[in-house]
C-alpha cells in the first residue's frame, strides 16, 4: 500500500478513534489517555524548561493536536506558540484551551533563530516532506536551543513482541518509522545532532493497550499491563529499547 499523499492524508485523521485529535474521554483508553496527559504535560514541561532565559522562552510546538502542550507552557510564562495542519484539533484548541494555533502556512514564515525550544511530540512520524521540515526546524532554532522530538521506536521490546499488530506502526497516518540510529542519521544529514535520548515510560502500556486490542479485537489489560512492564525492565537495561523515545537535538 502506498502512502497517501498530502492532499488526501487528512480523512484518516476524522476518525473518532484518532485520542490524540480528541477530548472525548469515553471509553476507558480515551479517559487512561487524558489522565495520564496531565502528568506527562508536567514532565515535558519540566524536561524544555532548562532551555530558555530564567526558566521562560520561545517555544514552537510543531504539530500540537489540540494545544494542551501549548495552553500548559502559556500558562507557566512562555512564549509558546503552536502550528496544526488538521482544522478540527485547531478548532478543540480554541475552544477547549483558549489556544489559536496556526496552520501548516505559518511554518516557513516565521523568524530565524527564533526559538530556544522547539517540540514535536509523536509528529515527525507523520510529516510528508521529511527533510525539508527538518531543516526548517534548523532555521528556526536558536543557536543554543533545543529540539525535542517524540516518536515511536520500531525497534523496541514491545514492536518485536506485537509483530505487524503493533499500534504504533498506525499505518497509514504514520508515513516513516524511527529507530536511534535512523534518528541520528536523520539529524546527522540536516546539520544537527541527537544530544541524548530519553525514553516515554507510558507509552509502553498504551501502545501494548492498543496492540492487544489490534490483535484479539478488545483490550487485553492484563497482557498490555505484563508487555508494558517487561519493555520498561528492559529500558532500565538499555534505554533504546523503549517503545517511544524522545530526542534532545541542537546544533
Amino acid at each position: 500500500m502506498n502512502a497517501p499523499e498530502a492532499a488526501s492524508i487528512s480523512r484518516y485523521y476524522q476518525s473518532a478513534a484518532y485520542i490524540s485529535h480528541s477530548s472525548s474521554r469515553k471509553g476507558i483508553i480515551n479517559r487512561l489517555y487524558q489522565e495520564v496527559r496531565k502528568i506527562t504535560l508536567a514532565q515535558k514541561s519540566k524536561l524544555v524548561r532548562g532551555h530558555g532565559s530564567g526558566g521562560v522562552g520561545n517555544l514552537l510546538d510543531y504539530g500540537s493536536g489540540t494545544g494542551a502542550f501549548v495552553a500548559y507552557m502559556q500558562k507557566n510564562n512562555w512564549n509558546a506558540i503552536g502550528i496544526e495542519p488538521a482544522a478540527n484539533a485547531r478548532s478543540i484548541a480554541k475552544n477547549q484551551f483558549d489556544v489559536e494555533l496556526l496552520d501548516l502556512t505559518a511554518f516557513k514564515t516565521l523568524s530565524a533563530a527564533h526559538f530556544d525550544v522547539i517540540t514535536l511530540w509523536h509528529v515527525l512520524e507523520h510529516v510528508h516532506e521529511l527533510n525539508e521540515t527538518v531543516q526548517q526546524l534548523r532555521r528556526l532554532l536558536k543557536p543554543e536551543g533545543r529540539i525535542y522530538i517524540a516518536a515511536p521506536n520500531y525497534t523496541s521490546l514491545d514492536a518485536a513482541y506485537f509483530g505487524r499488530f503493533w499500534a504504533a506502526y498506525d499505518v497509514p497516518r504514520h508515513l516513516y518509522h524511527f529507530s536511534p540510529p535512523a534518528m541520528r542519521q536523520l539529524m546527522s544529514s540536516n546539520q544537527l545532532k541527537v544530544h541524548a535520548i530519553k525514553p516515554m515510560w507510558f507509552d509502553s502500556f498504551y501502545v501494548a493497550m492498543l496492540s492487544t486490542q489490534y490483535q484479539g479485537g478488545r483490550v487485553n489489560y492484563m497482557k498490555s499491563i505484563w508487555q508494558g512492564i517487561q519493555t520498561s525492565v528492559q529500558t532500565l537495561q538499555d534505554v533504546e529499547r523503549s517503545s517511544s523515545l524522545i530526542y534532545e537535538i541542537g546544533h
